[in-house]
């Protein structure tokens, strides 16, 4: 818990950089176009929630179903993951809670996976369990956790299918997006390299099928489409393969830095980007723009497939990543382990009933914060153990007392597991073990090796120079108490920082 002090100095620091970024009265619900809204649904409402792998903000502008998305909805632009690391991310979304409290640390035991996660009880709340004990079908397609592999044993048996799921279309070797084994509500069926096999496809078509018999049983429903898209390798759909040809990665301010010499020790020797680097970042760039159009069909025929059962006003579409991925940023080849905004600020969109249209909320949300919202939505209260928000005032443009002004990351580091698909490539970021805090204007980093971060973003909103150094004495305590705070927080203490 944070003390007097500590909570009016960060309650200062946020609405100082509220001011400074132009943003509304936290209280409005945030910015943008008009704020038209919708009416709440009477009755329970389905929601279809898009989950994407190391999906970065920078590919939102290729995504035209999106952005209309965010036309007809609210964006979230300050949506934090809790670790950047797919395992621990999706855990956390799953429970409301953050990996140290779901003891899934990485993406492999005996630190993470999906037999941690399982042995310590996590798929008995999630929001899964949640949903179905309140009428809904729930379903979950595409990818679940890192170690559940449909061509090995899992628990029982192979074809072992978690609590809380009605219907199960799942895989765990699904990057590559072909030859691959789906386990299909307990019968395995195995893809191959056909055009009709291409793993986005095969899911989409499932997905409508779920949505269609989900409404002749007049059943609320909840539909995860769980995609490993764009994951490296980032394989295109067959009509997406020789699209945006002439596509570059961005260049922000801090893409290829110059000068390194006040970063951690652990990125402040790596090479400048070379001509060839640099073209091999394009190429990743370019291959991940053509991924993700399979995934924004796959959202515009889920759409199409709910309004032509006439339930559009009651369905819930939310967009989201379980963490994002830098490209040339801070001299970092292709990766996603850091705690710069690259990697732990992701897109977070939510349109339907009740929410605001065109908008964007400002207000600090994290992944923690899924869970309870479903669960709210769904007409069920979130358990006191969650350590996230129900961010559903935030959807019905409620203000809100007392909402949160920090986010809290924690990865466990360096990563040298060859069997992972998440391996740092040479020079792609693999830092020590680090918590860290965002605020509104600020990002702090604590790495176990000593090693610090501090990055005054209103300032200097590309962290390109670490001043820890010289921040003031009594502005490092605060820090400090508040990632101590964090460390080991559970349930309210959480929800109260």
């Amino acid at each position: 818990m944070l003390g007097a002090k500590p909570r009016r100095w960060l309650a200062a620091l946020t609405a100082g950089a509220l001011l400074l970024a132009g943003c509304a009265d936290p209280g409005s619900g945030g910015t943008g176009g008009g704020g038209k809204k919708n009416v709440a649904p009477a009755k329970k409402p389905n929601i279809v929630y898009v989950l994407t792998d190391d999906l970065s903000w920078d590919l939102v502008d290729y995504m035209p179903n999106v952005k209309r998305l965010q036309q007809r909805g609210l964006t979230f632009s300050n949506y934090f993951v809790a670790d950047t690391l797919c395992c621990p991310s999706r855990a956390t979304i799953l429970t409301g809670k953050y990996p140290h409290n779901t003891g899934v640390l990485s993406n492999d035991p005996p630190f993470g996976g999906f037999d941690v996660f399982r042995n310590k009880g996590n798929e008995q709340a999630t929001f899964a369990t949640a949903l179905q004990k309140a009428g809904y079908r729930t379903a979950l397609m595409g990818k679940y956790l890192n170690g559940y592999e449909p061509n090995k044993r899992q628990g029982a048996a192979r074809t072992y299918v978690p609590p809380g799921w009605s219907e199960w279309q799942v895989t765990g070797l699904g990057y590559a997006n072909y030859n691959y084994d789906l386990n299909g509500n307990g019968t395995l069926t195995h893809y191959g390299r056909g055009p009709g096999d291409y793993l986005n496809t095969v899911l989409g078509g499932k997905a409508v099928d779920f949505i269609n018999r989900s409404s002749d049983q007049k059943q609320p429903f909840m539909l995860q489409m769980s995609t490993f898209t764009p994951h490296s390798p980032a394989t295109p759909a067959p009509e997406d393969a020789a699209s945006f040809a002439h596509v570059k990665a961005p260049r922000p301010p801090g893409f290829n830095e110059p000068d390194t010499g006040d970063k951690p020790g652990w990125l402040r020797r790596y090479p400048l980007l070379r001509p060839r680097q640099l073209r091999e970042v394009d190429a990743a760039f370019r291959q991940r723009v053509r991924a993700v159009q399979s995934v924004d069909r796959m959202i515009g025929k889920l759409e199409a497939a709910v309004n032509a059962r006439g339930a559009g006003a009651d369905t819930y579409f939310v967009f989201n990543s379980d963490n994002g991925y830098h490209l040339g940023q801070h001299r970092l080849r292709e990766g996603k382990l850091t705690a710069y905004d690259t990697d732990i600020r992701v897109p977070l969109v939510v349109a339907g009933p009740g929410v605001p249209v065109g908008r964007t909320e400002a207000r600090f949300a994290q992944n923690t914060d899924i869970c309870p919202t479903f669960e709210e939505l769904a007409g069920v209260k979130p358990p006191d153990t969650v350590d996230g928000r129900s961010l559903v005032p935030l959807l019905r443009g409620q203000r809100v007392d007392g909402w949160r002004s920090t986010a809290f990351i924690e990865h466990r580091g360096p990563n040298y597991s060859h069997d992972d698909p998440d391996l740092p490539r040479k020079y792609g970021g693999n830092p020590p073990t680090y918590q860290a805090v965002r605020t509104a204007n600020e990002l702090y980093v604590e790495y176990e090796n000593g090693d610090r971060e501090y990055y005054d973003l209103a300032r200097d909103p590309h962290e390109l120079g670490n001043m820890w150094g010289q921040a003031p004495g009594a502005r490092k305590t605060e820090l400090q108490s508040v990632i101590t705070s964090y460390r080991t927080c559970g349930g309210p203490n959480c929800r109260d920082l």
